[in-house]
């Protein structure tokens, strides 16, 4: 059956690296394209049959592994390979915690990507040289951030940066009223007793600090 692969990255140029890594693996098949978190949703949104989501940890609208939480969430039949230059070992068992099927490095070779792709598709997961450690704090994280609906999670992201009720009600189009109501709802589900401590649990998606040469991604 032919392969049809999303790849939400900010570059376009990584985006066409993967591509020609990938092209023996999409020659009847094909790829979408996303930008940003918020080009991902609406690639999604369409409803069109997804394979595979290969996910920069890093996108305009993403805070850490808010977006890998996010698909988890919402699209939990489909798989998603990260793709990170982040490559830190508490990013990788991370990851894995919070639902990834693998973890490739954006310095690996073209063949440990295919690889993996591939080892995924199998239903297989692929975190190369990963240890398995699993943290109860990041599951009990990634329940309660998996229980929010799409819109209160983007209520979220924008509280987390800081924007009060009326500028996430024009952000959103909504109004000031169902933007409250949201934020009511969210607070409830993460048992935060304030924005602020919101706030800092997102916060607690940052990325670990990668290793010394490389580059946020």
């Amino acid at each position: 059956m032919p392969l049809t692969l999303l790849i939400a990255d900010d570059h376009p140029m990584f985006r066409g690296a993967l591509l020609h890594a990938l092209a023996t693996l999409l020659v009847d098949g094909k790829a979408l394209e996303a930008g940003s978190h918020s080009a991902m949703e609406a690639v999604l949104a369409k409803g069109e049959h997804i394979d595979m989501v290969l996910l920069d940890l890093t996108m305009p609208g993403a805070m850490g592994f808010s977006s890998l939480l996010w698909l988890r969430g919402e699209h939990p039949d489909i798989p998603v390979l990260v793709v990170s230059s982040n490559d830190h070992p508490r990013n990788v068992r991370r990851a894995q915690q919070f639902g990834a099927a693998g973890f490739v490095s954006k310095s690996a070779p073209a063949e440990v990507l295919r690889d993996a792709v591939q080892t995924v598709m199998g239903g297989g997961t692929a975190f190369i040289g990963a240890r398995s450690e699993r943290s109860e704090d990041d599951a009990k994280l990634a329940a309660r951030l998996a229980s929010l609906t799409p819109q209160q999670f983007r209520v979220l992201m924008l509280l987390a940066e800081g924007l009060l009720n009326k500028q996430i009600a024009a952000e959103l189009g909504l109004a000031e009223n169902t933007v409250k109501i949201h934020v009511t709802a969210v607070l409830s589900k993460l048992e935060c007793r304030s924005r602020t401590q919101a706030a800092v649990l997102v916060k607690s998606l940052d990325l670990d600090e990668g290793v010394e040469g490389s580059h946020p991604g």
